[in-house]
């Protein structure tokens, strides 16, 4: 391996390269952007697979466009020479103080070894690297962690080791769950991760080499320096896509991905995206609620995965979440409210509130029952003995509010009981929480990883429909998925399905509506995906359940039925919030 190589430039002092063993003797290189003044720092770090040395704008063309539209602040007072995919800025953040250190995990990048994303090893990684961090001559001893999405996801994890030197985690739109969050929603395999697998972590596998992209800056491979053959680099790394698909229900596998929230115990902020149906939101939520830090805060925002990540107000969080608790400066971070949300209202209009806690305790959970003859949703039951029955390929059944008459505030988890029977054994059910104008259309938002989001999402595969009750909710179900109940064909059974936290004000004379379906969710049918995207953006992004292996058309493209009746009464259960 090449030497690492030291420089000033841009008025910082950068290490390229710098060697970190492992416990196993694995050495793996980082990136560290110092202050120019000799001195003790606190550190901000990252570990993960998108290798150091690609630069934003050359990996991620069509999300840089859209950062600088929507957060032109970006281009100000930086060269962005150093912007790497969803990590901080160093020019922004060493001359504020701090020391800014990018770890390339392990098998990706220059980092050689396996390839095995969110595994123990990896987990052992990233507390080997804050600990490496936290005793180096330029360092004051506090370890911050920070980053977008992979960058997230593995702090809860290595939360949950408690290295001495971590000091605080900024948690910004990462996933905790690996199987419910990432893989599996409600037991139906989501495509996500056989696409991202290979589009964003392959293509910078340790050993591309020459194949690969070089650095902006230093004119290196970035994932370099050797470069090795296709069957080389297939044997050092693990096919999780081929995992996730060949194991249906929670096990050691998942369990070992999953962090332990519950033993984190240093200051941590958890930021989530309402429009990050399909990914991290439910993590971000869950995960903040469980862990066992006495020092946690709650953010939500909207937009896309990364624009207020970078935006004023997101590096203004930040700062002031990692100056408290790296630096013990007064940054008023000591009277944040434990909860911030920004409440959304159609037209991608916000409104930042504080609250004390999640769900909000004034909540009243209101049951919305879905009646069967004119396919309204109402809070009186309806008691009517019916049947609807839709195709699983088509659009499935709208159930509908009358339009309101006054503002109605939708914040919080959401779930909806059915009962529901298939002509097959089993049935896929997707369910969509959606807001009509006056003139009928739809309300979307601009999601973290599509362009028109829908108000919320819940999925549940109807034979993985076992609860666990020491766990479930009213208003969040949780599902073991530890063994298959089949159904009989015709025969009716009960499902609790949960969709996923959310956020609307709905104005008067829109309505609410409950979509149920036995496909993915699709605004229109047209891609709204711009230039360069790296997959279609009809609704949902990449996160589709289309794998004819887990959903075979004989089971699940056939007919499915929804049942009405006095001891069958379905309902949409949402968190109503009364003005204050």
């Amino acid at each position: 391996m090449e030497q690492m190589k030291s420089e000033v430039r841009d008025g910082m002092r950068i290490d390229w390269d710098v060697p970190i063993k492992m416990d196993d003797g694995i050495v793996l290189r980082a990136d560290v952007f110092r202050p120019l003044a000799e001195g003790r720092y606190p550190v901000i770090l990252s570990y993960g697979p998108y290798a150091k040395g690609l630069s934003f704008q050359e990996g991620y063309k069509a999300n840089w466009a859209r950062l600088v539209k929507a957060a032109p602040e970006v281009l100000e007072g930086s060269s962005n020479k150093y912007q790497n995919w969803e990590l901080v800025d160093p020019e922004k953040w060493v001359p504020d103080g701090y020391v800014c250190v990018r770890v390339d995990s392990r098998g990706a990048g220059r980092s050689p070894g396996v390839l095995d994303p969110w595994s123990p090893r990896e987990t052992r990684d990233l507390y080997e690297c804050i600990e490496w961090a936290g005793t180096q001559p330029w360092s004051n001893g506090k370890v911050g962690v920070n980053g977008i999405s992979y960058y997230a996801m593995n702090q809860w994890h290595v939360g949950a080791l408690n290295p001495p030197h971590l000091a605080a985690l900024c948690i910004w739109e990462g996933a905790a769950d690996y199987y419910r969050d990432v893989s599996r929603h409600g037991g139906i395999l989501c495509d996500f991760i056989s696409t991202w697998y290979h589009r964003q972590v392959v293509s910078v596998q340790h050993g591309k080499g020459e194949r690969g992209p070089k650095s902006v800056v230093t004119g290196e491979p970035v994932a370099g320096p050797e470069t090795l053959s296709e069957e080389e680099l297939a044997k050092n790394r693990e096919d999780i896509a081929a995992e996730i698909a060949r194991r249906p229900f929670v096990d050691d596998y998942y369990r070992a991905r999953t962090a332990e929230v519950e033993k984190i115990q240093v200051p941590l902020l958890s930021a989530a995206n309402w429009g990050g149906q399909g990914l991290h939101p439910r993590g971000n939520f869950e995960a903040w609620a469980r862990a066992g830090s006495k020092q946690k805060w709650l953010e939500v925002h909207g937009d896309t995965h990364f624009t207020h990540f970078y935006s004023k107000y997101g590096d203004a969080l930040q700062r002031r979440f990692f100056g408290y608790f790296l630096k013990g400066e007064d940054t008023g971070w000591d009277k944040q409210p434990p909860v911030l949300l920004n409440i959304r209202r159609p037209g991608e209009k916000f409104e930042l509130r504080a609250e004390n806690e999640w769900p909000l305790a004034r909540t009243q959970w209101t049951k919305y029952y879905l009646h069967p003859g004119d396919r309204s949703l109402a809070t009186a039951t309806s008691g009517e003995t019916a049947t609807i029955t839709y195709e699983t390929t088509g659009d499935g059944v709208t159930f509908l509010t009358a339009p309101m008459t006054a503002d109605l505030e939708i914040t919080g988890p959401v779930a909806a009981k059915l009962w529901l029977s298939s002509d097959t054994t089993d049935a896929d059910v997707f369910l969509a929480l959606r807001v009509f104008d006056p003139a009928g259309k739809e309300v979307v938002f601009i999601g973290s990883n599509d362009p028109r989001t829908p108000v919320g999402l819940g999925w549940l595969r109807a034979s993985h429909r076992k609860l666990d009750p020491a766990r479930s909710l009213p208003y969040r179900p949780w599902h073991t998925h530890d063994e298959k109940q089949p159904l009989t064909p015709g025969v009716p059974v009960e499902l609790d399905i949960e969709i996923w936290p959310t956020c609307i004000v709905v104005p008067p004379g829109y309505r609410v509506g409950l979509t149920v379906r036995g496909k993915d969710y699709e605004y229109d049918g047209t891609d709204a995906g711009i230039p360069n995207a790296p997959y279609p953006m009809k609704g949902v992004g990449p996160f589709t359940h289309t794998n004819p292996q887990d959903r075979p058309p004989d089971i699940f493209g056939g007919k499915n039925t929804l049942h009405f009746g006095p001891d069958k009464m379905p309902y949409l259960l949402l968190p109503i919030i009364p003005p204050k």
